[in-house]
């Protein structure tokens, strides 16, 4: 019986490489059309369209005679390319999907044996990072020191995922007592960036103003931000095929490809906007 459970777990985790190399595939192409799109097709557009760029500054102290610390706004510091950023999150989940699918299947496969998948948690901690920056900065953020807070509590959230999972390794889950202190933190520092824009959005005095497709970016990247942990929740919980670890790796791929694929569309569409 055990030869048969071995067989069947490497056969499952066989046809998960191959979902790995299909969805790394999809992502790669898709970020390569983001890519022809924002060097070459957008910048054919009309005048009003040509710059789609978010400007990142700097605050400073400055210390002026009679007036004592007074804060100052740099120049902007540099120009945040939105288009070839929103690529790079595609390109990211494609360069993941790869390795596990290539140079590291036997460390994924022997991962995946005790219900780890080390991979996923620092390709989200990259790219997941990157989306909600971009998706901050369609709301107002533009400090650079907000920008990497925001990033990094946001990494910090994933990296929590990853420290729940070599916390509670092992085959089976059921009926293992779970430490689930890894999954309450990264769900406190995973509010942070939500907190951020929360802020942004409640001190707008033309929200009215905002395209429908920013809205959508958001409504979507929450509604997607919430799925990531319910399917963790129901792997720990052991509820119906979630009891199978490698049920919800498969979630997670299919969560990963929605999220990224349609923030990527809305984004293009927005793209074709009036500035």
């Amino acid at each position: 019986m055990a030869e048969v459970a071995v067989a069947t777990f490497d056969q499952k985790v066989d046809k998960l490489i191959k979902f790995n190399k299909t969805m790394g595939l999809v992502h790669l192409i898709q970020g390569v059309l983001m890519m022809l799109f924002a060097f070459f097709i957008y910048p054919t557009l009309n005048e009003s369209q040509a710059a789609f760029t978010i400007p990142v500054i700097g605050n400073y102290l400055e210390f002026v005679p009679g007036e004592g610390l007074v804060l100052a706004v740099t120049d902007t510091l540099f120009e945040l390319p939105f288009l070839p950023m929103t690529a790079s999150f595609l390109l990211l989940s494609a360069i993941f999907h790869f390795l596990i699918a290539f140079p590291f299947k036997n460390k994924y496969r022997a991962g995946l044996r005790v219900g780890i998948n080390q991979f996923r948690w620092y390709e989200y901690a990259l790219s997941s990072s990157l989306m909600i920056v971009l998706i901050s900065a369609l709301f107002g953020v533009r400090d650079v020191a907000v920008f990497a807070l925001i990033a990094l509590s946001n990494a910090a959230m994933n990296l929590f995922g990853l420290d729940m999972e070599l916390l509670n390794q092992g085959e089976s889950k059921v009926g293992k007592k779970i430490n689930w202190l890894p999954f309450i933190f990264g769900t406190i520092i995973g509010l942070a960036p939500w907190v951020a824009i929360a802020f942004y959005i409640g001190v707008n005095p033309n929200l009215d103003a905002v395209p429908g497709f920013v809205w959508a970016i958001l409504a979507t990247y929450f509604i997607a931000f919430n799925t990531f942990p319910v399917n963790m929740l129901l792997q720990y919980l052991g509820v119906g095929k979630f009891k199978d670890y490698l049920h919800g790796e498969r979630g997670y791929i299919i969560l990963s490809l929605v999220a990224k694929t349609i923030l990527t569309w809305l984004v293009l569409f927005g793209a074709f906007q009036p500035s």
